[in-house]
């Protein structure tokens, strides 16, 4: 039985009319609503329309069901102008939690460390490591990244890589990818698995899921246009190629916590309507 809201306020109207529910259909009502976990937005998707006007966006961004945010460094920081605090304070307001963002691991990484864990965020993620062009290179990257993880360990939080499609290529016949994982610490540094990017790579990301349980804690939920050969073909959530429903389930049961809409191309549409349907298809969405 699927209840949304509708449902449950006409459920509602009942009981006041004088119907009591019985024990069997409140604990349907009760097992549905624990079933809509929470999703996120990653703030690139609006990256036109955040600098104009941060706290009007996410207002908008908060009306349309998102409970997460996961941002990224911008000429204004990570906080948009504000200080760590007072962003927190903002996204209380809104009733949503920053769980994460992307940001430059290069420069003054500890400060952004200490200032993410003081108000109580999860991950900072490093966004991209695509000049490196070697197996060496790779290696190099994951002794960085054991690096930074012990940074991020030290104030209570946690690091993450996000992948791009070449990573998922070989190289030597390696995939950088797996060089990574190999050689990173599991207790140190966690992965970002951007689900669009894999498939771009032509690789199945319910393989490398089960391949390395665990390691895949975060997610980037991006559709692809369906019969699709350019390297930028993001679409509405629903409307594409990928199968999240198969995939988010292989995900959950090999440690997926937090589920991240992104959205990077936008055909006869703005970006906030854009991310305004992907939150209606996150809804629906039974994984």
């Amino acid at each position: 039985m699927n209840y949304n809201r509708r449902n449950f306020l006409q459920l509602s109207g009942s009981i006041a009319a004088g119907v009591i529910l019985n024990p069997i259909t409140r604990s349907l009502l009760h097992d549905d609503f624990k079933k809509q976990k929470p999703f996120g937005l990653q703030l690139y998707s609006l990256r036109d329309d955040m600098p104009k006007d941060p706290k009007t966006v996410l207002k908008q961004v908060a009306s349309y069901g998102y409970k997460q945010i996961e941002g990224y460094e911008g000429p204004k920081g990570m906080f948009w102008g504000m200080s760590n605090t007072d962003f927190k304070k903002y996204m209380d307001d809104l009733g949503m939690e920053f769980v994460a963002s992307h940001c430059n691991i290069d420069k003054d990484f500890e400060k952004k460390a200490e200032e993410a864990a003081a108000i109580g965020m999860k991950y900072l993620i490093c966004p991209s490591r695509g000049s490196n062009k070697t197996i060496d290179d790779f290696k190099r990257v994951a002794d960085d990244f054991n690096k930074k993880g012990e940074i991020c360990k030290k104030n209570e939080i946690r690091f993450a890589y996000h992948n791009h499609e070449y990573s998922f290529k070989e190289v030597d016949g390696q995939f950088p990818q797996d060089v990574m994982m190999m050689n990173t610490d599991p207790a140190l540094v966690d992965y970002e698995m951007d689900i669009y990017w894999v498939v771009t790579g032509q690789q199945n990301p319910i393989v490398w899921l089960k391949k390395y349980p665990d390691r895949f804690t975060l997610c980037h939920v991006k559709d692809r246009i369906k019969g699709a050969t350019e390297r930028g073909a993001s679409c509405i959530l629903g409307t594409g190629s990928i199968d999240f429903p198969g995939i988010l389930k292989v995900a959950k049961q090999n440690g997926m916590k937090y589920h991240i809409v992104e959205h990077e191309r936008y055909d006869n549409s703005t970006p906030l309507q854009c991310v305004e349907a992907d939150a209606a298809y996150m809804k629906k969405l039974k994984a």
